[in-house]
């Protein structure tokens, strides 16, 4: 293809709102343009890439026998009201009305919509399992869309789904997605981190996501120096800094005087203790929640709105020293999110001010308490009163917890639960997930077989995704320099450029001629026959990165220069052995899958 032929239009200022190297570098090179805040058209060359993003995706798909299908992106409410999720997504949802006043959902994930295609065909124990995906448009209404397309609103996806009879079959293709999704971002060049991770909104029990690391990264990573543990912070957990005794020595608790004194911080210095000797009471308010609370202290009388919860207010203990980590929270307890109570709301409930909240006495909430604090027997804690905490304060003596649970938030310097090395952190972005979603979706949409014995069953669910605009913009984070990106060849808009230094005579023979071996020998070409000086020609092509460019000067010839845009020095070269020698180059590294992604 001829340069003159494309539009490419190259940027040599940064703009204004683009913080990361992806977002100036995609603009730049002219592979995106924005047209609102979080919506992004892909121009020509961006689109090549992006269209080998999605193949390899699909190849890697096809390999492990899913089946590709298309549903609409504009999805029936009645499909999201039967699953729960029209009322527990909140506002990122985009609900819209058609002209007969019936309400639909632009999609942003996809469970409701294949389970009901799946449910209205599924009969049969012999169907399962079942693997289909889709790779199409989705919206989420992002409060803060950032970072070009690494977080906008209207992105694409990769979305598969799995049904089975068994945890056995389910564990099968969940492995077998994770192999694949690791085969993928090979191939796209990528370095991830695979890590332990929370199924938030999505439900199911097993959660693997796939990271970047990034310094602007929406997650935080919690890794071992010595092992491969890997986790997001929102489930990591980490090994045991404390031991259960028996608080047999331990004096009955007592209420002591600590006027104006609110805060761990404060208390420290009141008493001259250090936090770990304190236990933190949080209220919290929680929405949409799953769990049967019907012998939660104070839940008896709550009614379920379908098959939740609307509003529920709980009390957390953790010790002082420890974060609440409140995605493991909602975790525990099914919900669709857990947010700190109201001063106003934590005065009802507490009988008293903000600040001296304790697990004993406490009566009318549940209370949720962290694993550490099982182990507290002579600790300091609120009273319920202004002005008073209790000392001398023991588990399993003074109060019990409803349910005690992990819910620290894991920090660098913990140990390792696997080996008990030290854990530190990086900052990384997800580019997939994969999940075990059990019967959340089947068993709310009716979903159903026949076993062996034509007895009814509920299929048990798996979920897959991968952000292809993502993955792109992560390519490119992780493949540039000062000058531009540096494309790995699989995902490159073109394979070769080739940069004659004036387009005729017999500079023009040459590079038509090379231009033509390359094409027929399946290599992506692009001609630059623009009428430009050779510096503007070279800053573009290391700017959009095509990963080998041939440089035809008169003076050279009959040689011709070669340069790998990931290389500094260029090397001289036969004209009529140019295109042998770097076609070949390119099809060793595309490797197995060169053929099936050239020839789409």
């Amino acid at each position: 293809m001829k340069y003159s032929h494309l539009f490419i239009p190259t940027l040599r200022e940064v703009p204004a709102d683009a913080v990361i190297a992806s977002h100036r570098l995609m603009f730049r090179a002219g592979l995106l343009r924005k047209l609102s805040n979080g919506l992004f058209a892909y121009l020509p060359l961006g689109l090549r890439s992006f269209r080998k993003v999605e193949q390899i995706v699909r190849e890697e798909m096809n390999a492990i026998g899913a089946l590709e299908i298309k549903p609409t992106v504009v999805i029936p409410a009645e499909l999201w009201k039967e699953s729960g999720r029209w009322d527990s997504m909140g506002e990122s949802l985009l609900r819209v009305k058609n002209r007969l006043d019936n309400d639909f959902v632009v999609s942003p994930t996809a469970e409701e919509a294949f389970t009901a295609i799946v449910r209205d065909e599924l009969s049969s124990y012999r169907q399962l399992p079942l693997a289909l995906y889709q790779i199409n448009t989705k919206f989420r209404d992002e409060v803060r869309p950032r970072y070009g397309v690494m977080r906008g609103r209207e992105f694409t996806m990769k979305d598969a789904y799995s049904w089975h009879t068994d945890e056995k079959s389910l564990d099968d293709t969940y492995q077998a997605m994770g192999r694949a999704y690791r085969q993928i971002f090979k191939r796209c060049g990528l370095s991830v981190i695979p890590v332990r991770a929370d199924s938030g909104a999505m439900g199911g029990s097993g959660s693997e996501e796939f990271m970047v690391e990034s310094d602007v990264g929406d997650n935080t990573l919690i890794l071992c120096k010595s092992c491969d543990y890997a986790a997001n912070v929102e489930k990591a957990s980490c090994a045991p800094d404390y031991t259960v005794d028996a608080a047999l020595n331990t004096p009955a608790y007592e209420k002591i005087d600590t006027p104006n004194v609110k805060t761990i911080d404060e208390l420290c210095g009141f008493l001259k203790m250090t936090p770990a000797s304190f236990i933190k009471t949080l209220i919290y308010r929680a929405v949409n929640v799953e769990l049967d609370l019907s012998s939660a202290p104070g839940c008896g009388k709550l009614e379920r709105k379908n098959t939740s919860y609307s509003e529920v207010f709980f009390a957390a203990a953790i010790r002082g020293d420890l974060d609440v980590n409140e995605v493991k929270l909602a975790s525990i307890l099914k919900a669709g999110e857990v947010i700190l109570a109201s001063d106003a709301d934590v005065v009802r409930l507490t009988n008293a001010p903000v600040g001296f909240a304790g697990p004993v006495g406490l009566a009318n909430l549940p209370l949720i308490a962290d694993t550490s604090v099982s182990a507290m027997n002579d600790a300091v804690t609120g009273a319920l009163s202004k002005d008073l905490h209790y000392k001398h304060v023991a588990y399993g003596r003074d109060f019990n917890a409803w349910k005690i649970d992990d819910i620290r938030t894991v920090k660098a310097g913990d140990k390792c639960s696997l080996c008990s090395a030290e854990l530190y952190i990086k900052m990384g972005n997800e580019l997939g997930h994969i999940f075990k979603l059990g019967n959340k979706y089947t068993r709310s949409m009716n979903a159903s077989y026949l076993d062996e014995n034509g007895k009814s069953q509920i299929p048990v669910m798996g979920c897959y995704g991968i952000g292809i605009d993502r993955t792109l913009a992560s390519v490119i984070e992780e493949h540039h320099d000062d000058a531009g990106i540096i494309w790995p060849v699989s995902v490159a808009p073109f394979h070769v450029i080739i940069v004659p230094i004036k387009y005729d005579g017999e500079v023009k023979n040459a590079a038509d001629k090379i231009a033509l071996e390359l094409t027929q020998a399946g290599i992506e070409v692009l001609l630059d026959d623009r009428n430009e000086r050779p510096g503007v020609k070279f800053n573009d092509a290391d700017l959009t990165g095509i990963p080998w460019r041939i440089i035809i000067g008169e003076k050279n010839l009959p040689q011709v220069e070669v340069k790998r845009r990931s290389e500094k020095e260029n090397r001289m070269i036969d004209a009529d052995k140019a295109a042998a020698e770097i076609a070949q180059k390119i099809w060793d590294e595309l490797g197995a899958h060169s053929h099936e992604v050239l020839n789409t």
